[in-house]
């Protein structure tokens, strides 16, 4: 397997894992418009973790030429389709692209693009933001990734997934495609659409009585069109994960629409709604709390 890695969108999820695998002596291309590379080709990427501060130089391209092993799509949801326009699909002919989007709908995008070379991936357990233009808070251990395809060899994704691990990143295989977007989309809509409706930390909505059984209904009635969708997934076991989050978590989505930027609200929580109304379940309580989000 080819052991280049190319990121796809290096903001803060995208520069932390760029800087893990640069360390970890893979080859590392960061792509994205010239005013981003401009920076990092200046300062390179700084993440400061709860234990060290993390410097990493890389090699970065406006477009992707160069043929790779992997690609990690790391852009914003909103950002997606501009963004692998940057990415010539004959550089992974061989490889592998591997988008950690929120949402469930990006796949059909990526396909039409990267044809049978893409599997389907989320990471979790992970909180990173920038403090400025070049430099990453992490403010998580390392993250859990999750992969897999429905149109790859099994033999293929263990060879990214061993790849990533040698950056000390937690990757796991996963059933189907579906089921891995499902597994986390149920969670991180509820838990958008609640933080983004109340301006709270997770913390705050499990401490509240009447919030927290908001919540429960809203990831509920998730796993209910997943399971229409043809994923079954435990509400308790979710809830559990829900539990472990840490205190301080919103999410990416709810502090850009506090900082009016553009958001992935509708990616995030309007993908799950959709599959609602194509499957005909009905989610009361999610769409009241997108509704109040601000999500139309």
């Amino acid at each position: 397997m080819n052991r280049t890695v190319a990121v796809l969108g290096p903001g803060a999820v995208g520069g932390a894992l760029a800087a893990r695998l640069s360390l970890a002596g893979i080859r590392t291309i960061c792509v994205a418009p010239p005013e981003t590379i401009g920076l990092i080709a200046l300062a390179g990427i700084v993440v400061e973790t709860r234990d060290d501060t993390l410097t990493a130089r890389v090699e970065v391209r406006e477009r992707l030429e160069d043929e790779v092993g992997l690609v990690l799509v790391t852009v914003t949801a909103p950002s997606l389709e501009e963004a692998i326009e940057r990415v010539d699909p004959a550089a992974v002919a061989e490889g592998v692209v591997l988008p950690l989007v929120n949402g469930i709908e990006h796949m059909q995008a990526l396909r039409a693009r990267f044809d049978g070379r893409v599997a389907a991936g989320t990471i979790s357990h992970f909180q990173a933001y920038r403090v400025g233009r070049v430099q990453i808070v992490q403010s998580t251990s390392s993250p859990v990734i999750t992969i897999a395809s429905d149109s790859l060899a099994v033999r293929e994704l263990e060879r990214v997934a061993e790849l990533l691990r040698e950056a000390r990143l937690d990757v796991r295989v996963g059933q189907s495609e579906k089921r891995v977007l499902w597994s986390k989309a149920v969670r991180i809509a509820a838990i958008a659409a609640a933080t983004t409706a109340t301006g709270r930390t997770v913390a705050e909505l499990r401490s509240d009585p009447l919030w927290r059984e908001r919540l429960l209904q809203a990831l509920t009635e998730a796993c209910e069109i997943a399971k229409a969708d043809g994923v079954l997934l435990q509400v308790p076991a979710q809830w559990e994960i829900v539990e472990e989050i840490a205190d301080e978590t919103t999410v990416a989505a709810a502090r850009d629409v506090v900082g009016r930027r553009r958001a992935e609200l509708d990616a995030i929580v309007g993908s799950v709604l959709r599959a609602a109304e194509r499957l005909g379940v009905p989610c009361p309580t999610l769409t009241e709390l997108a509704a109040t989000a601000g999500l139309r």
